[in-house]
């Protein structure tokens, strides 16, 4: 766990854009970042130690992005509770907090968007248009602002992971990023800020998303190498649980293009997205 006492009485929150750039500047290095849009969970404060035992600087954003929200995704009831977030920071060992409004980030008048290209068009990107031009534009400007050597990102958001890495690869920005494995309840369930909209009985059947992308992984371990048997496999074991009212996508894909295979053969992304409800859960396990 990151530093308790010294760094508690020391966390900045800054949320003029000006003022975050200067003091990251004057930042000692390295500086590690991790980007949120707050609520945060366990999965989120094991990025944040992960980057308080690897930097000298750790910096949290908290940013409900409304640009990665798709036509009919209403951004007013993501989970909001500042409060409760800035004490983990603290207890963390967080150095410096950017908590910027909507209006910093998006000034009027701007116009300037980050496209990444094939590996947004696909899985989520396909259900959601324009998700990932909010995530790269969002993530370019925090990258700018805050000049991390380092910035961790979370496993269970596996095409984000890609998406990211190809934009800093695309356009050189020399930023290393830090992928952690996804963090899950006691049953497997990938913890979520979402997670708190699901009631007990939802937040159990939830648990059936990780057991069928173990059926995939299963199969794979067995010697099983044909994309559609995994796909079939991960679908079947999906439709045995009545909660789910739709599944959006079963995906067996290069974990680097996000290509969809007909033999994994390398490191592949076994990837879903069900409905819960009116909670949408995804979800990923890397085989290969």
């Amino acid at each position: 766990m990151g530093t308790t006492n010294n760094a508690t009485s020391q966390m900045r929150v800054i949320t003029n854009t000006g003022e975050m750039i200067h003091a990251c500047r004057e930042a000692n290095r390295p500086l590690g970042l991790v980007p949120t849009m707050g609520a945060l969970h366990a999965g989120h404060l094991s990025l944040v130690d992960r980057a308080r035992a690897d930097n000298s600087t750790v910096v949290v954003s908290i940013f409900i992005n409304p640009a990665q929200f798709g036509p009919g995704e209403d951004v007013s009831r993501y989970p909001r509770d500042l409060d409760a977030d800035l004490d983990l920071l603290r207890y963390h060992g967080v150095d410096l907090v950017y908590v910027p409004d909507v209006s910093e980030v998006y000034p009027e008048g701007f116009e300037t968007w980050v496209d990444v290209g094939s590996v947004a068009d696909k899985l989520e990107g396909l259900e959601r248009p324009g998700h990932f031009r909010g995530v790269a534009t969002v993530v370019s400007k925090l990258f700018n602002v805050t000049r991390p050597e380092r910035a961790y990102f979370g496993q269970k958001d596996g095409q984000q992971t890609v998406v990211v890495k190809k934009l800093t690869r695309d356009l050189d920005m020399g930023v290393e990023i830090v992928v952690c494995p996804t963090v899950r309840e006691d049953d497997g369930l990938a913890m979520s800020s979402r997670n708190v909209r699901l009631d007990p009985e939802q937040f159990r059947a939830g648990a059936t998303v990780f057991w069928a992308l173990s059926q995939a992984c299963e199969l794979w371990s067995g010697g099983d190498v044909d994309a559609d048997r995994l796909r079939a496999a991960v679908r079947a074991s999906l439709e045995t649980q009545p909660l789910f009212q739709q599944i959006d996508y079963v995906s067996v894909a290069d974990a680097e293009t996000l290509e969809e295979l007909e033999t994994v053969t390398g490191p592949t992304m076994v990837s879903v997205a069900v409905w819960l409800g009116n909670v949408r859960i995804i979800d990923n396990i890397i085989v290969g």
